[in-house]
């Protein structure tokens, strides 16, 4: 049976995470938010799920680069593979920094900044967008010749280190803190103090940031998170927000050559009174009632099963059709917005439910495909669409009694 061992990475850094959560509380170290957690894992289950329909062409892409458009073709060596390590790391950096510097690319890159706690969940937030975009800055690897097996091997070894730098556990390293990129380097990376701001740009070698002048050792203990804090579990607003106030920018400039200037502009440059307009536009407002732990124990639960099914997606993805694939998709991130929207305790999260219930009935009709079939789902689909539309309300008011204890 083929599967992909790549799926055992979702309970070893799930486990790593734990372990930190545990040796930190041993230490009496506040480090971990319940609802911070909740979100950044969140966050990586989308991009994880998204990976496995998207991340598999960008092989063919490095592929048809280098074999159309290469300059030469590289033969694996341990010179070149360190040369190609380099040029990894060396492409990272000027996309980090660009992403920091350029509102277009910030909007892809600001996710992972949001979090106010710094540990290893901080490093799940990662988007699918994200992965895209910094393919089209390592699309130059292949035409300079390396083949598209060495660049995917070498960016899943280059992906893997930047997890570890995410932690308060670990202090200054020595003499790696002249190579590499620490923990402590990071730590400042994060952080909104303005000592900080746009520092430590490095994913492996801190070098890059010491060449180019944008180095900063960590001194005063950083503040993490947004300079201006987000303040919502939303998943959608997490992944969203930025774009609508870069919209709302753009449309407020006069000119084109304005509008444009606007897109290509550092991210200070935006307005902060625009997030509370996009705000006001889209009602987004945490809710300050105190999360009771029966609710939080239900988005827990919700937040184990994920995992649990991701780990035997992606384990057995390569027996799953198109259709199963979307399915599975589509109520993974109907969850995840459910899960954030039930730590704000928004009332709406019921038609989230249903939502989710009809994507998942969908499940036997692609395993099980016919008309007679198609007949008996659509019969039943219909059916419970009519009891639901009688019985909305009372439905509805029994499922927030039980989620948030009303009674």
């Amino acid at each position: 049976m083929q599967i992909n061992i790549l799926a055992f990475a979702v309970p070893l850094f799930i486990s790593l995470m734990v372990l930190e959560y545990l040796v930190a509380k041993k230490k009496k170290l506040d480090y971990f938010s319940l609802h911070n957690s909740i979100a950044n894992i969140s966050i990586g289950i989308a991009e994880r799920i998204c990976d496995v329909l998207v991340t598999g062409s960008f092989y063919f892409v490095y592929d048809y680069l280098q074999k159309n458009y290469g300059l030469i073709t590289i033969k694996p060596g341990i010179i070149l593979w360190i040369v190609l390590l380099l040029c990894t790391d060396f492409i990272w950096y000027w996309y980090h920094r660009l992403a920091h510097e350029v509102n277009l690319l910030w909007a892809v890159h600001v996710v992972h900044h949001q979090s106010e706690d710094f540990n290893y969940t901080v490093s799940a937030r990662i988007t699918v967008m994200q992965a895209v975009v910094r393919t089209g800055f390592w699309a130059v690897l292949p035409l300079l010749g390396f083949p598209a097996g060495m660049i995917t091997s070498m960016l899943l070894i280059h992906g893997i280190y930047p997890f570890f730098i995410h932690t308060r556990l670990i202090g200054k390293l020595g003499i790696l803190e002249y190579i590499l990129v620490t923990p402590s380097h990071h730590r400042v990376h994060h952080a909104s103090n303005e000592k900080y701001l746009d520092k430590n740009y490095g994913d492996v070698f801190i070098i890059w940031d010491k060449l180019f002048g944008t180095f900063q050792k960590e001194e005063e203990a950083p503040v993490y998170g947004l300079t201006k804090p987000l303040n919502t579990y939303s998943f959608l607003w997490q992944h969203f927000h930025f774009y609508i106030e870069l919209w709302l920018s753009i449309k407020a400039a006069k000119t084109w050559k304005e509008k444009i200037s606007v897109a290509f502009a550092r991210p200070e440059k935006i307005d902060p009174s625009l997030r509370e307009k996009a705000e006001k536009i889209f009602h987004i407002q945490k809710n300050p009632a105190a999360i009771t732990k029966p609710l939080n124990n239900y988005v827990i639960w919700q937040m184990a099963i994920l995992l649990s099914a991701l780990f035997l997606f992606i384990l057995f993805e390569h027996h799953f059709d198109i259709s199963v694939k979307l399915i599975f998709t589509t109520a993974v991130i109907i969850t995840l917005i459910n899960c954030g929207a039930i730590m704000e305790q928004k009332n709406w999260v019921f038609y989230l439910e249903i939502s989710r219930l009809v994507v998942l009935m969908l499940v036997p009709f692609c395993y099980h495909y016919s008309y007679a079939g198609t007949a008996t789902l659509l019969f039943l689909s219909a059916i419970a669409m009519v009891l639901i539309a009688a019985y909305h309300k009372s439905l509805q008011q029994r499922y927030l009694d039980i989620v948030y204890q009303q009674r």
